[in-house]
């Protein structure tokens, strides 16, 4: 029944890269396709990695299938993570079900997509570097939780910035995502970057009127005034119910973007140079030419323009002669946005504000868009993820009939405090997605 459903909703919607053949278990589960499965195809989205089938599962399925879970498809996404519109795919480009001319968001779009098309399913696995669980969700009027970094294993995760990446949510409601996160969350020896926590649930930890919010101004400087409306009448709801507010500032998370991209893509430029095309993946007859011809001619024709564009910067950036200019100033941006998160974060609980500046935009409008515009589109998803804090975005209401997410973003380790925020939020709001 979960694969003829994702055969149906793939035809419409081009969500997924490959199917599994068999759903044996008791819920249905999508991965993004950037987490290993053991014996399913998992290509991160591009045509280097077109063959690779691994012998073994990344811990977060593998805690999932000890549950139950049956893993139905692999789900579209940008090329290695490298996208926020999930339009950079080397296989096919995943609609958004509410409407399908415009962008179901990156990088995990596919498993946004899925979540909000699939009757059956609850959620599915995402991953995030500057945003890519909660753009997607946003823009598909689902729920998307990003977990403090280090606290869900990466182990199996094919990475993008090793100091970045988090593996967490698309859900139907924030009751399955904190469902979902007291299964795949707690300690994994196979990770060294895994923090030494127990496995524990996740649930709402305290009444809402508890909670204290802090809404950043700088967060509404470059938002669409619908947006912007959508976000204002839903924190104005949450007071009513008696959750108090205040204007906070974050000033130094506006040079947030730029230290991302830079470590960010510094961190994919040494990933991405294990795929040669020896080992696994793409390959070529090697007869007759020099190491440098042949891993020049594999990388060219397995890897896209974005990826290509990006390990070019980030192997710049990292260069002798450059790296302090750039990389190491790049760290110390993002030491201060941390403490900037940590001071504020003293004095509130969570911090509200809209997830994305836009809604969903139509391929038409980012086929006219400039690199420089696709990576300023994460200006606002990027300062949190860049300080590894975790964020859910939950719907919150629409602009020109396409969903509005309203982000909280908790301190390090205070999931319970944004899924408790985040479940009143959704309480007030109907519940309502898409």
């Amino acid at each position: 029944m979960w694969i003829k459903e994702a055969q149906e909703l793939d035809k419409k919607y081009n969500i997924f890269i490959t199917l599994a053949e068999k759903a044996e278990g008791k819920f249905p589960l999508a991965v993004k396709d950037n987490i290993c499965t053991d014996g399913l195809r998992t290509t991160a989205g591009s045509k280097i990695l077109h063959n690779y089938i691994p012998p073994f599962d990344a811990t977060v399925v593998q805690r999932l299938k000890a549950v139950g879970a049956a893993v139905v498809g692999k789900t579209a996404m940008d090329e290695f993570g490298f996208g926020t519109f999930s339009v950079n795919c080397a296989y096919k480009v995943p609609k958004n079900p509410l409407n399908t001319d415009r962008s179901c968001g990156g990088s995990s779009g596919g498993s946004a997509a899925y979540i909000a098309a699939s009757k059956h399913a609850k959620f599915a696995l995402g991953q995030s570097t500057g945003g890519s669980i909660s753009c997607p969700a946003a823009f598909c009027g689902v729920v998307g939780l990003t977990p403090t970094y280090g606290l869900v294993s990466r182990y199996g995760l094919i990475d993008y910035g090793n100091s970045l990446d988090k593996i967490g949510l698309l859900a139907k409601t924030v009751e399955d995502a904190a469902f979902a996160l007291g299964i795949i969350a707690g300690h994994d020896p196979k990770d060294s970057t895994s923090l030494p926590l127990e496995r524990r649930g996740y649930a709402k930890h305290c009444i809402p009127q508890d909670l204290k919010i802090g809404v950043p101004k700088e967060y509404f400087e470059s938002v669409e005034t619908g947006v912007e409306k959508a976000v204002w009448v839903a924190i104005k709801k949450l007071e009513a119910e008696g959750i108090e507010y205040r204007e906070v500032s974050l000033p130094s998370t506006k040079s947030a973007l730029f230290s991302y991209y830079i470590i960010a893509m510094c961190e994919a430029s040494t990933n991405l140079a294990k795929y040669c095309g020896l080992r696994y993946g793409l390959s070529e007859n090697p007869e007759g030419r020099s190491f440098n011809e042949y891993f020049s001619s594999v990388r060219t024709k397995g890897f896209g323009q974005e990826v290509k564009r990006r390990i070019l910067m980030g192997t710049f950036a990292r260069m002798a002669g450059y790296r302090e200019a750039y990389y190491l100033k790049a760290l110390k941006v993002r030491a201060n946005v941390i403490a900037e998160f940590k001071r504020v974060l003293k004095s509130v609980d969570v911090l509200a504000a809209p997830t994305m500046p836009m809604i969903a935009p139509r391929f038409s409008e980012i086929a006219s868009l400039t690199p420089l515009q696709h990576y300023t589109s994460d200006v606002l998803t990027v300062p949190a993820n860049l300080a590894g804090l975790p964020q859910i975005s939950v719907p919150c209401g629409k602009s020109e009939g396409m969903p509005v997410g309203l982000h909280f973003i908790g301190n390090h380790l205070a999931e319970n405090k944004i899924i408790s925020a985040g479940w009143f939020a959704e309480k007030i709001f109907g519940g309502k997605h898409g």
